[in-house]
């Protein structure tokens, strides 16, 4: 016997529920790390201390200048 269309309905939309609280949970972590991430302040030297995204931006910096160092060498 085939069940009913308002179960199948009823477990559509449950398993559809599970789904954005899913996402939505891991919308809240993303956003908590980023916001802790922003805020938190690392020691990095001595003399040096920034928060990740700082930290993070600077690596990308560094990264992004030795590309086009080694693009633009003389040798052919």
């Amino acid at each position: 016997m085939k069940p009913a269309k308002s179960s199948q309905r009823a477990a559509r939309r449950a398993r559809r529920g599970q789904a954005m609280v899913e996402y939505s949970m891991l919308n809240w972590v993303l956003v908590v790390a980023l916001v802790v991430g922003a805020s938190v302040k690392v020691r990095w030297s001595a003399d040096k201390q920034a928060n990740v995204i700082d930290l993070f931006m600077e690596a990308y910096q560094v990264y992004y200048d030795s590309y086009y160092f080694v693009l633009n060498l003389p040798f052919p």
